[in-house]
Formats: structure tokens, sequence, C-alpha cells
């Protein structure tokens, strides 16, 4: 049978489950069949070099520049993405055209009980800037150290002894039937990333086809939040070096936003929250209150 669409992803078990998420969810809203929608595999550069961390070889970029390329070049009809690793600000030639329900926001902790129960003077793997300046305002006695690759790569070094603990979200665990890995973070504990748990779709700008294809399996709760805590990102200034914590919540037409900026090293953090029904007016006024609150040691992280 002749192929309806073609959807990008890059090659991780995680991210072909989550395109197979969005292929399931296409063939359901438009009565295709499975066959019709067929899978295209990039391989990226984040996905090429484990042993840095993607602040020191160009940022968030390497997980979509390759898809990019092949959305535009009309290799594929779209990409998915987790929108957490999507850069904040994107090529005018594409778009972010819909997203599936989110799922659960929160990290997982793997190795201890809790963040509090970590052995002193323990060390914490992970490549996040956010839950590195996390676990030292909570803990500035633990180290921490790179860790790099996919879930089994790092299940695999916390249990080759490289450290003590790990942290990992939420969502890609379920997303590969490991629910019963690690315990959940209370978001007042350690707020998740901007976007965690998301999946999104994007097209070309002008393939209106294509648009509305996929707008077909929109989640419109899930967008509302994701934009919002994008837009907070980017009247930050924010890059994949400055540790920053998001998440928006909406109750009928009015949407919610708690975010945290933390000093690298954990050693200072602003903290707010802002509501109101047009969340990048709330996300453009939270980030101008926390930015004027905050430390210098925060402060210089940003560049608004």
């Amino acid at each position: 049978m002749a192929i309806r669409f073609r959807l990008g992803t890059r090659g991780s078990p995680l991210a072909l489950t989550q395109a197979g998420m969005v292929r399931d969810a296409l063939c359901a809203a438009h009565g295709w069949r499975e066959d019709e929608v067929t899978l295209v595999v990039i391989r990226t550069t984040g996905d090429r070099v484990q042993d840095r961390a993607l602040a020191e070889i160009g940022g968030k970029a390497l997980w979509t520049k390759e898809l990019d390329r092949a959305l535009l070049d009309r290799e594929i009809d779209a990409a998915v993405h987790s929108m957490k690793d999507v850069e904040t600000i994107r090529p005018p030639a594409i778009r972010i055209a819909a997203m599936l329900p989110r799922a659960d926001v929160r990290d997982r902790l793997i190795g201890a009980e809790t963040i509090a129960a970590i052995v002193a003077g323990g060390t914490v793997g992970t490549s996040s800037p956010r839950r590195r300046a996390q676990v030292l305002r909570l803990r500035p006695d633990l180290n921490v150290v790179l860790f790099r690759g996919n879930v089994d790569t790092r299940l695999a070094k916390l249990a080759a002894g490289e450290a003590d603990a790990t942290l990992l979200a939420a969502a890609g665990l379920d997303r590969l039937g490991r629910e019963g890995i690690g315990r959940a973070i209370p978001t007042d504990v350690m707020l998740p990333a901007p976007a965690q748990g998301a999946v999104g779709i994007e097209v070309r700008s002008d393939d209106e086809g294509a648009a509305m294809v996929v707008a077909a399996i929109d989640d419109p709760a899930t967008s509302a939040c994701v934009l919002a805590e994008r837009a907070f990102l980017a009247a930050l200034g924010a890059d994949c070096h400055s540790p920053v914590a998001a998440l928006a919540g909406l109750s009928g037409e009015m949407l919610s936003l708690r975010a945290e900026l933390i000093a690298e090293d954990g050693s200072a953090g602003v903290e707010g929250a802002g509501e109101g029904t047009d969340g990048s007016v709330v996300a453009a006024e939270l980030a101008a209150d926390l930015l004027a609150r905050a430390p210098d040691v925060v402060r210089r992280l940003f560049q608004p």
C-alpha cells in the first residue's frame, strides 16, 4: 500500500517508541493502516557524540539539525521530537504543529529512595545542568558527574558503579515499559525541565497539508502549557547552559506557571509563579520578575 505520511525520528529506543505513538495516533485519527505511515530514522550528532556535555558541542541543535534538514529537503513530512530537547528559537521555515497528551512530568531518582538518602559525599550522574544545579542546591556535599547516552546506557553506567544515583525523566521510563524503576521526585522538590514529558511534531511552515494532518492529534492543553514554558525560556534568553525549571498548568482558561532559576553550582536560586489567560504574557512577566530578583550569579546565566 502507498505511503501516506513520512515521520522523521531519531533512532534511539525512546525516540522510536514516541514516533510509534505519533504514527498510531495519526492512523486512529485518519483511519489509516499502520503501514501507510512510515518512520524514517535520522541519526543526529547528539546520538553520535556521547562523551561530552551537549552544552560543550552545540547544545540542543545537536538533536534537531539533521531532522530539520530532512524536513526542509522534503525527505520527511513531519519530525517527532521530545519537546524538552527542541531549542527555543526555531527556523522560520519550520513550525510546531501538534503535541501528544503530556505524560508524567517528574524526574525519577534511581539508586536511592530520596535525594536526602544518597550517601554523604556520594556521586550523582546526569548530563542536565538543571538537574545538576537542583541536586547541588539540595545536597551541596554531592559530586555530580557527566552521564550521557540513552536510558539503557545510563542505567548500565549506574549498575557499573560509576555513580551512586542518577536521574531520568519519568515519561521516558514509562514509555519504555520501565514504570517500576526509580522513585518519582515531587515537583515541589525538583521542578522539571520546561516541556518535559511532551512529544511534539513539527512540519514545514508552508506545508498546510501536513499541518492539517498533524493538527488532528494535537492535545490543546499540552500545547498551551508547553508553549508557555517555551515562551518563558525565550523571554529569559536561556540556552542549554542555563539551569532553569518551569511547569505550566491549565484550569479552564487560566494558565499558571511556576519556575526557578538556579546557579550552576546550586549555591543560589530564585523562584516564582504567575497566572493569566495568555500564556505568553504570563511567561514574559514571570521571566522579568525572576531576573529582577535573581542574584548576580544567577542573572548572568541568562541573556534576555
